[in-house]
């Protein structure tokens, strides 16, 4: 439980203590945008010189105008403004703290080439959009070669839908060999629990490997549940804890020897490409996400883009359509045993534009540096965490992308908990993930530095926990009490765990809240 593996930092010049920052969040008492709505109030957008003007069809016109907020535009300013002033994310502050989520910086040169796809519409022939699909297709040959596999969809529009449209094609698979009978998935504690809903929505019955006394996932646990029911292993690696599993051919070979699949979860790719491919550790799927890895911000949840890679024999079974080329030219085509669309249209084209870009820009050299400044700084950040009195990490080895620490010590010294302790850090502009449920890691924290941060942004995240902790020791109802510097303060969760009460819409929270109908 303490910093094995850290003394390669001992003869590191000592920097002097960085003094912390003073923060305070911009608070404004802001309405939905629909109660800011007057009737009458107008913007004007300026149609760029010599636009055309397009004439809808008749047939595709509303009946009537969409009920949109009626506002002049500087109020919409004001109103986004105000709400900017009121968030933090990659580009406000040192944002390691975001755990296994992938918060690095996004080139800003990359969201004008996003921008300049904007005004295609998907439903375009195929000859008006050569440029895009090119794109489409050159992404899929890159990221062919930095996992291994043969052919890669860009369909699925999140990560976790990535992830489902794996299991969709390992159950076409299956049925098409006449093994429909498989209706076991395997996967591990602290894999990305995705791996284990998709599964289960899908309809398999879920195994979860617990970890061994070294950290890995249980090999003698995973030979005693394979059998004529498995379906695939869904396994992420390096896992959620950081640490690799230099056993993995070992855990694929096995599944693979009672005719199971292996499906490699690389949502965290950050700290192995170009050192380890899926392909190379005999899986037959993988899949990305482009808004972690590849330039896109996570964007508090979307929009994402994932990508799914597959091995040969999976090819006849990847969503439809796919884009192919022939000669230069780049058309639409859907792979003989599809598994059908796994979202509307291509796939989301902005954050395809961002990840081509991203790439082209670091080349093979530069993604190979990305992994491994990203485990250079995640080691470095693990030094300095593990300094922290009350800080720990279980077991003893160093990591690759990410690590989670537990608070347990700290905790039973003061009775602060970790949630107090990220929500305290948020008043100098920071916070932190604890860790997904059940809570294996007691008191967890995740960090994951990525290759986005400097040695000083470590150095002032790592000073400001410190600060927190011994806050904690001397006066534990102060860290309790916080956020004192934030946009608000305490609020009643019960409403979090109440579906009854959420509103996805703001017509769902008239309806709900406004109104008072169900």
């Amino acid at each position: 439980m303490s910093g094995h593996g850290t003394e390669s930092f001992a003869e590191l010049p000592v920097a002097p203590k960085p003094p912390l920052r003073r923060f305070h969040q911009a608070r404004w008492d802001e309405p939905v945008i629909f109660e800011l709505s007057q009737p009458g109030r107008r913007g004007i957008a300026v149609s760029e010189p010599g636009a055309p003007r397009v004439e809808l069809p008749e047939s595709v016109r509303r009946v009537e105008a969409p009920k949109l907020p009626e506002m002049s535009q500087l109020h919409v300013l004001r109103h986004y403004l105000r709400l900017s002033q009121e968030n933090l994310g990659v580009d406000l502050n040192i944002d390691v703290g975001q755990g296994t989520c992938t918060m690095k910086y996004s080139p800003k040169v990359n969201d004008r080439f996003a921008n300049a796809i904007a005004e295609l519409h998907p439903l375009q022939p195929e000859e008006s959009v050569q440029g895009v699909l090119e794109i489409y297709w050159r992404l899929e040959q890159m990221l062919a070669e930095i996992s291994g596999m043969s052919r890669v969809s860009l369909q699925p529009g999140s990560g976790s839908a990535a992830i489902y449209t794996n299991i969709a094609m390992i159950r076409a698979y299956h049925a098409a060999n006449g093994d429909g009978h498989r209706d076991q998935v395997i996967t591990t504690m602290f894999s990305h629990p995705s791996n284990a809903a998709c599964a289960k929505t899908a309809g398999y019955e879920v195994i979860t490997l617990m970890p061994d006394a070294d950290g890995y996932p249980d090999i003698e646990a995973l030979r005693a549940a394979i059998g004529p029911r498995t379906a695939a292993l869904m396994i992420t690696n390096p896992e959620d804890t950081g640490i690799f599993n230099p056993r993995i051919r070992e855990f694929v070979d096995l599944v693979h020897s009672v005719g199971g699949l292996a499906c490699y979860d690389q949502a965290n790719a950050n700290g192995i490409l170009g050192i380890t491919r899926a392909r190379d550790a005999g899986f037959d799927l993988c899949h990305f996400n482009l808004h972690k890895t590849f330039s896109t911000p996570h964007a508090c949840g979307g929009p994402a883009a994932g990508a799914c890679g597959v091995s040969p024999a999976l090819e006849p079974f990847l969503p439809g359509p796919t884009v192919e080329e022939d000669a230069g030219r780049f058309f639409l085509k859907v792979p003989e045993k599809s598994v059908g669309k796994i979202r509307p249209f291509l796939g989301v084209t902005p954050n395809i534009v961002r990840a081509y870009a991203w790439i082209m820009a670091m080349g093979a050299e530069g993604l190979r540096e990305v992994a491994e400044t990203a485990a250079l700084n995640n080691n470095y950040l693990m030094h300095k965490v593990l300094q922290i009195p009350g800080a720990s990490a279980p077991w003893d080895k160093r990591r690759i992308e990410q690590v989670r620490y537990s608070w347990q010590e700290l905790s039973e010294e003061t009775g602060v908990h970790s949630e107090e302790i990220g929500v305290r850090a948020a008043d100098f502009g920071v916070h932190y993930w604890t860790s997904h449920h059940p809570y294996l890691v007691p008191e967890p924290f995740t960090l994951e530095p990525t290759e986005s941060y400097s040695k000083e942004d470590l150095d002032e995240y790592a000073a400001i926990l410190a600060h927190v902790a011994d806050e904690a020791r001397r006066d534990p109802e102060f860290v309790k009490g916080a956020p004192y510097n934030q946009t608000i303060h305490k609020i009643d969760p019960t409403s979090l765990d109440d579906p009854k009460q959420w509103s996805p819409t703001w017509r769902a929270y008239v309806r709900k809240h406004l109104t008072g109908k169900d």
